[in-house]
């Protein structure tokens, strides 16, 4: 690969900065406290690193909704201080992968103070504003997930505004040329800055239907709970429209040498999307969607996912996967029931899956979903839906660093939210003193993945795949690994065609009798093989 390819095949490390670590005692994770953490990071063999917002804001959404996008957040620190962590970083040969929220801005945001006084300002059009229908109800019957419609009325325009999430966090319009311009200055910026690339937020989220159709409603079986989960979101996201500026995204980011872009995608086509969004060498160079981020798959979905990515369209995008991050239930809790061998067994798989990869903070550690009180849920979407519903704040708790330290040692004061009393057991200093722990383990298969183009590049070919036997090889030229994992309540076997040349890994009791594969409950096996014949 050229140095311009980094990101395909590379393993990066999100994190969330408000509970990553403290620097200053005010219970909120901040940048100089990143950048003191950064050696930790480089220790577990990533490629680098992915910061959530740290950008002006009300904190509503706890950065997604950005009052300036050119800027540092003073409870996080400064320009400055992101220069010091940029450099620490590139130091320690880290990339920093940075969120850009375009989709939509805070309320709070000067454009949107100048565009809703009034029709005829210099940005009336750079938000999406409707007249009502004669009624006086809103100009379409679109749900947002975080609950309620997705119109408010602004009484000094007489007109409704777009906000797909909270109503003060309303929608940028991609169909304003000079919308397209402010964000691509907002993305130049950033490039200068020094940053290797950008993880676009809800990318898919970029333009709406300009006719303004009404969603149609979810047939009977797929209707959730939710409003926004009963109808089929056809007019509010995912527009033709997004793909030129995606390539406009693009050619941007070539402009500088060695950058890149994920897209987060959200959507009932995530695959579709996905592809269209990443397929050849003008639009978006990877993306990850929430396939692999809510319910258990079983083993065959996952050599097909795998598997589809290879075929069609698809042979000319690359993909990105997280069996974690900050939106979702931690992968401990939500596919392995806190189950401790399970989740050393889910890090495993993730480092053999072909695409870029992406580990969310404590993922390393075995890290399992916090329970929040509600009277401590911070969550938008948790106080929207809760006492009863989903929040998000489960999988944001802080870091624990030290065992035995107030705050597990992210912070010397009170925490932005509760320290969970399970995860001190499974503090850096403890795991770090132990050979066996989950620690190791990812900083060993992490080193398998990097020592191996095999599996950072090579094809996917599934050996064998049923509910709960997952056998696979990966193949890069004269390279290959071999991959097998047991999701299943019992032993399963399989008989090898080869057997390994050389030690790799072999987990929760997988052994080898001659060129049978043993695999108990919770067993992964990944060994190199000797080049084809």
């Amino acid at each position: 690969m050229s140095t311009n390819d980094w990101w395909r095949g590379a393993t990066l490390y999100q994190i969330y900065p408000r509970s990553f670590a403290d620097s200053n005692g005010d219970g909120v994770g901040d940048l100089p406290g990143i950048t003191a953490r950064l050696a930790y990071v480089a220790s577990l063999g990533v490629d680098g690193v992915w910061l959530s917002p740290f950008f002006p804001s009300p904190m509503r959404d706890f950065g997604y909704d950005v009052s300036d996008h050119c800027g540092v957040d003073p409870l996080f620190g400064t320009l400055a201080d992101l220069d010091v962590l940029l450099e620490r970083a590139h130091g320690l040969g880290l990339k920093v992968v940075i969120d850009q929220v375009w989709s939509h801005t805070a309320a709070e945001h000067d454009w949107f103070e100048e565009s809703r006084h009034s029709r005829d300002n210099p940005k009336a059009d750079w938000y999406v504003w409707a007249d009502a229908r004669p009624d006086g109800s809103p100009p379409t019957n679109w749900q947002s997930w975080m609950g309620g419609g997705t119109w408010t009325w602004e009484p000094r325009r007489r007109q409704y505004y777009l906000h797909n999430f909270l109503p003060q966090m309303p929608d940028l319009n991609f169909h304003c040329a000079a919308v397209q311009e402010a964000v691509l200055d907002v993305g130049r910026f950033w490039l200068r800055r020094g940053v290797d690339g950008f993880r676009l937020d809800t990318a898919n989220y970029y333009c709406h239907d300009p006719a303004l159709r009404d969603n149609p409603p979810q047939p009977p079986e797929r209707r959730g709970d939710m409003p926004a989960a009963m109808q089929q979101h056809l007019y509010n996201i995912c527009q033709p429209q997004t793909l030129p500026f995606l390539e406009r995204v693009r050619a941007l980011l070539d402009d500088f040498e060695g950058r890149m872009a994920v897209a987060e995608i959200g959507s009932a086509r995530s695959f579709e999307r996905m592809v269209e969004y990443t397929q050849g060498g003008d639009r978006l160079h990877t993306a990850y969607s929430f396939l692999l981020l809510g319910a258990p798959s079983t083993a065959a979905d996952i050599a097909a996912l795998q598997t589809a990515w290879q075929q069609g369209e698809a042979a000319a995008a690359w993909p990105s996967w997280a069996l974690s991050n900050h939106d979702v239930p931690r992968v401990a809790t939500r596919w392995a029931q806190g189950d401790a061998a399970r989740a050393r067994q889910l890090v495993v798989l993730l480092a053999c899956l072909r695409g870029t990869v992406f580990l969310y903070q404590g993922e390393e550690l075995g890290l399992t979903q916090s329970d929040i009180a509600f009277a401590d849920v911070q969550d938008p979407f948790g106080k929207a839906h809760g006492p009863h519903g989903p929040a998000r704040d489960g999988c944001r708790t802080p870091m624990p660093w030290v065992a035995d330290a107030p705050a597990a040692g992210f912070t010397t004061g009170r925490p932005w939210l509760p320290c969970d009393a399970a995860h001190r057991a499974l503090a850096v200093d403890r795991q770090q003193a132990d050979a066996q722990s989950t620690l190791q383990l990812t900083r060993h298969v992490l080193a398998l993945r990097r020592a191996h183009a095999a599996l950072r590049l090579g094809r996917f070919d599934a050996v064998q795949a049923d509910d709960t036997l997952l056998v696979f090889e990966r193949r890069h030229g004269e390279d290959r690994v071999l991959a097998a994992f047991n999701f299943g309540p019992q032993e399963r076997t399989h008989e090898l065609a080869h057997a390994p040349v050389c030690e790799g890994i072999a987990l929760n009791g997988a052994r080898l009798d001659g060129r049978r594969l043993v695999l108990p409950p919770a067993a992964a096996f990944v060994q190199p093989l000797a080049p084809a014949a």
